[in-house]
């Protein structure tokens, strides 16, 4: 049996899909009676596979220091030009001593930057250990071609891979996966009384890191301005719930200032609660254009919500006949598909159990996790090791 390391340098101190992802992952393995450690960069054990590996985290005040004392050029050139690339890579370095120690045969994680630095300790002889790069951070094909086992987590992301000349044939596709089991269809009605939202209204949900910039939740909120003022007869809530950036409180206050008293926003909602907020919801929507594979559209298909996404091939994948992808580039697109669903009860059922049933299908943990324990198997095989 292999010996596996899932890990994650935010895991512990920050809410987003890369955390869930390693979260999930290391329970599912555990679950199946693997032999498992995981690895996070903050906090407490949770479990007796759990280790705490230090790190410099990215919002630590000695890192914001060393940020601003080191010229960016340096500060890129030795992988610590952001708070996030100084966080991985001391998480990277303590945890190429756990590896070690704990004679781990291979490391799955989706930090780019403590892949790179773990696979040149195997290079080098140092470490057993071979890493897979879950990609979902949006990395240039040139770093990619850097990395010997990478998982894709959409045919899409490899289709253009390979497109472009860029593939190995230690690279694989594999999905996300969720836990059909935990997010499911279910009361609503007591997290809507909790947030003071009417038992009768109709919620639209939003789950993503509260930012202009990719997520494009300032969109977000003047579509749903827009469908108010276009019928105002709809007793219609917004609910955004995501991790907080920089500017999180201007965007705050400007749906706030739109929106008055329909729309909530939950900042660094605890995980542990998000299958309750999915179920107090009728519809989800995502405002971004491009999405590697995020865990929030699982979560919201496995709920049995009718999904609102981006005509993008990698989103009309994960929702399959549960949804309608729209172009989200086009204003006053969102508004009208908000509109024309809120207002179709039967619709919204219909897509719903589609939802849910295609993420059963495609993406529930027992279906996923087969072909990762299979790539495994795959990787510590391998005796071409492409360089």
């Amino acid at each position: 049996m292999n010996k596996i390391c899932v890990a994650s340098s935010g895991l512990g101190h920050v809410a987003r899909g890369i955390e869930a992802w390693a979260d999930d992952l290391g329970n599912a393995l555990a679950a199946r009676g693997e032999h498992v450690i995981r690895c996070k960069g903050a906090g407490e054990p949770e479990s007796d596979f759990d280790r705490v590996v230090p790190c410099w985290t990215r919002d630590a005040a000695k890192t914001r220091a060393l940020l601003r004392s080191m010229p960016p050029a340096l500060g890129w050139r030795i992988g610590m030009g952001s708070g996030y690339a100084i966080e991985q890579t001391t998480f990277a370095r303590n945890l190429i001593k756990v590896l070690r120690s704990e004679d781990i045969d291979v490391l799955h994680v989706q930090d780019p930057f403590v892949a790179t630095q773990v696979q040149k300790a195997w290079r080098r002889g140092r470490i057993k250990t071979r890493t897979i790069l879950a990609h979902g951070t949006e990395e240039s094909l040139r770093f990619q071609q850097q990395i010997t086992y990478l998982q894709h987590l959409a045919p899409w992301h490899h289709q253009q891979a390979r497109d472009a000349g860029f593939d190995k044939h230690t690279w694989t596709t594999i999905p996300n996966f969720i836990d059909t089991d935990h997010f499911h269809p279910g009361d609503g009605a007591p997290l809507r009384d909790e947030l003071q939202i009417p038992r009768q209204a109709l919620v639209v949900l939003v789950a993503a890191a509260i930012k202009r910039r990719h997520k494009r939740i300032d969109d977000v909120i003047d579509e749903f301005h827009a469908l108010l003022h276009q019928h105002p007869e709809l007793p219609a809530w917004l609910v955004i719930a995501g991790g907080r950036e920089s500017e999180t409180d201007e965007l705050i206050a400007m749906g706030k200032r739109r929106l008055a008293d329909r729309v909530r926003f939950l900042v660094r909602f605890p995980r542990t609660r998000m299958a309750d907020l999915y179920r107090a919801a009728d519809v989800f929507a995502l405002g971004s254009l491009k999405e590697m594979m995020p865990i929030a559209l699982l979560e919201a298909t496995a709920s049995g919500l009718p999904c609102l996404v981006h005509r993008h091939p990698v989103m009309q994948w994960m929702i399959g006949p549960g949804g309608r992808s729209l172009d989200l580039s086009r204003r006053g697109g969102l508004a009208s598909a908000l509109a024309q669903l809120l207002t179709d009860r039967n619709e919204r059922r219909q897509l719903g159990l589609a939802a849910r049933q295609h993420c059963c299908d495609q993406f529930s943990t027992d279906v996923v996790v087969d072909q990762i324990l299979r790539y495994y198997r795959h990787v510590t095989n391998d005796t071409r090791a492409a360089a």
